[in-house]
């Protein structure tokens, strides 16, 4: 199995590139399943996840080709054999039940496994079975699998109020929708830059959708949707994890195709920590103004508020600061589990609940850990890039499903970094 071990060695310089983003290409892949037509993404990124997703649609009969070094998703739906999203592809992502809407708004029946993901607490589909009941579907959980059905003449329009923002439901919601009859209104939705990209490109497919961006969003629906191209946004989280790595290590580092806009919250955090954060022409330039940052409190919040997705590299950055940080996770109820990590390289932390209290020390020592999700595995490198001696970080395989050529972009920058077989 795959370590990464990182050797700090102070100051990073230069320039990174931020990928396309994960969340919003995951989102718009099954979008394809609305139509007949070709739908081409561009700025993919190169995940373990955009993979899975290609096979899960793949599996429903979709076709889809990777091109450009992977940067380029070629996707046709004109054939579509199968309404079941398996079990053996949907437990690696939770991604994967946004096939749900989709499906069951082209073929009025979808059959869609629980899925998987990170273990960073429950995520439950309450609200996904909720909105596609509003547009008069039936839901019924079976087996570990969800069995929805739209009525004969296909779903209708109608009116959601989540109990809670989530991402993945307002996706479900937003692209059933399209192809319902008359008009759906879904209040309380949440508002991230994935949820505005899904609906630029779904707009370039015909459909008629207004109020992404805000809590409540208008679909009109269409008989049908044709193919489109559409550029996937830049990856914030990708964006944010990048912008740190200076703050640790020090030194400045330009993250192209950053904007203000997708990271407001966080840069706001930044700069009460004492960092420099500055628009240029092709992205963001980072800069810590002092030998150590100082510290802040955060809690995370759906967007625009500072991103659960950024918690575990924030705190990260944090061990050493100057000062207790409070750290107050409201999104997601196990999303600590790398704090004891931390902890083994010599940082103070007190985890009670959702409420972590980071102690800031003057340095972190290198030690063997262990990765226990996606964005704990990242945290866990950056850590490693301030501190004495190596690191060596287990299991990431949760690394490669959310950050694409982790060691050559952090590499060019001057990390001292390396993929390793244990």
């Amino acid at each position: 199995m795959d370590s990464i071990l990182v050797r700090g060695n102070g100051p990073l310089n230069g320039r990174v590139p931020i990928a396309g983003a994960k969340n919003a290409c995951l989102t718009l892949m099954p979008a394809t399943l609305l139509s007949e037509e070709p739908l081409t993404l561009t700025n993919a990124p190169r995940l373990s996840d955009i993979s899975t997703m290609s096979q899960l649609l793949e599996s429903l009969g979709a076709e889809v080709t990777s091109m450009q070094d992977g940067k380029v998703l070629a996707m046709s739906s004109h054939d579509l054999t199968s309404h079941k999203a398996d079990y053996e592809i949907v437990r690696k992502m939770r991604a994967s039940n946004l096939v749900l809407g989709p499906m069951l708004a082209r073929l009025g029946e979808a059959i869609v496994s629980l899925p998987g993901g990170c273990a960073i607490g429950a995520r439950p589909m309450d609200l996904h079975i909720e909105g596609m009941e509003a547009l008069g579907a039936t839901v019924e959980l079976k087996e570990g699998y969800l069995f929805a059905k739209a009525p004969a003449n296909g779903l209708r329009g109608g009116v959601y109020n989540m109990r809670f923002a989530s991402v993945g439901a307002t996706e479900n919601f937003v692209m059933a929708a399209t192809l319902a009859k008359g008009t759906s209104v879904l209040k309380n939705a949440a508002r991230e830059p994935e949820i505005v990209d899904l609906v630029a490109c779904l707009r370039k497919m015909g459909a008629e959708i207004e109020g992404e961006g805000t809590p409540e969003i208008t679909i009109q629906g269409v008989d049908r949707l044709h193919g489109a191209t559409h550029e996937v946004v830049t990856d914030r989280i990708e964006l944010g994890t990048y912008m740190l790595a200076p703050v640790i290590a020090g030194g400045e580092v330009e993250c192209l195709g950053g904007r203000m806009s997708l990271v407001k919250a966080f840069c706001e955090k930044l700069d009460a920590a004492g960092v420099d954060v500055s628009e240029t022409q092709n992205g963001l330039l980072v800069k810590r103004r002092a030998n150590r940052l100082k510290a802040v409190d955060v809690v995370t919040e759906p967007f625009p508020g500072f991103p659960t997705d950024l918690q575990a590299q924030m705190m990260a950055a944090l061990t050493t600061a100057e000062g207790v940080s409070v750290l107050e996770e409201k999104i997601f109820e196990n999303r600590y589990m790398h704090a004891p990590e931390l902890m083994r390289m010599g940082a103070q932390i007190d985890v009670h609940g959702g409420t972590a209290t980071v102690t800031g020390v003057t340095s972190l020592k290198g030690a063997p850990v262990m990765a226990t999700d996606l964005r704990a595995s990242v945290s866990l490198i950056l850590a490693g890039m301030a501190a004495e001696g190596e690191t060596i970080v287990k299991r990431v395989y949760h690394l490669d499903r959310g950050y694409e050529r982790v060691e050559e972009k952090l590499g060019r920058i001057g990390a001292h970094i390396e993929r390793v077989q244990e």
